[in-house]
């Protein structure tokens, strides 16, 4: 029989004595220790015993050829994924809310399968904090997407219901035009990306590091937009 573990109660046991599994994934496990353990055969590739297969020349060749990265559209599905705080294990618990989407980065509307089953009991790995929001000053966004989404402000309540709407107005209009800045560089950094896919490594992680330094710059310039507007909002001080 086979020495590395053993059925039980209808599930499979690993014997950590001969196999080498990841307990903190695996919790069927036990100990015994075993001596003497001959194999005569095996039934991979290579071993004594076991088959003696080659690639074909056609499949050499195959192997020789340049190799291109994911596309834009699976980049953008693993960028849009990552900055949903929902989607993270560490957040979820193992329990996602979406098991399949009609569309790369289609999270939401009609198409998207939800999750009905939990995938297991959530363990984080060892030796690993806790995993930063996007956004966050641990681990700065590298894309647009990836921002904490624009707050709208509060509606102004003055007193003075046409300088109420003089400030709606403001609001509304800088609101929009950040929403634009950021779907624009996501688009200028999307084509470049689409550019760069046969680049060497150095070269992609450079276009990465100038992302994120442009991403840095429009919040930081947001961020400070958003403060003059308030502050050019603040109700005038009684002397």
């Amino acid at each position: 029989g086979f020495v590395g573990g053993r059925w039980q109660g209808g599930h499979f046991f690993y014997n950590r004595t001969v196999v080498n599994v990841n307990v903190t994934v695996i919790h069927n496990v036990y100990e015994q220790r075993v001596n003497n353990v001959v194999v005569n055969h095996v039934s991979y590739n290579g071993g004594p015993g076991g088959i003696n297969a080659r690639p074909t020349p056609q499949q050499e060749e195959a192997s020789r050829e340049r190799h291109t990265g994911p596309v834009a559209a699976q980049e953008q599905l693993m960028r849009t994924a990552r900055s949903n705080p929902d989607l993270r294990a560490n957040q979820n618990k193992g329990r996602p809310p979406i098991a399949a989407t009609p569309k790369p980065t289609e999270f939401h509307g009609n198409g998207v399968v939800a999750a009905q089953v939990a995938g297991g009991e959530y363990r984080p790995p060892a030796n690993r904090g806790p995993e930063p929001n996007a956004g966050s000053n641990s681990h700065p966004a590298t894309h647009p997407n990836q921002l904490a989404p624009l707050n709208r402000p509060a509606a102004p309540n003055t007193g003075d219901a046409k300088l109420d709407q003089k400030y709606q107005q403001q609001q509304e209009k800088l609101y929009n035009q950040q929403q634009n800045e950021r779907q624009q560089l996501q688009a200028r950094q999307e084509q470049e990306h689409q550019r760069m896919q046969n680049a060497s490594p150095e070269r992609s992680q450079q276009m990465e590091q100038r992302h994120q330094q442009q991403t840095q710059q429009l919040q930081q310039r947001q961020a400070q937009q958003q403060q003059h507007l308030a502050q050019r909002q603040q109700p005038p001080h009684n002397k």
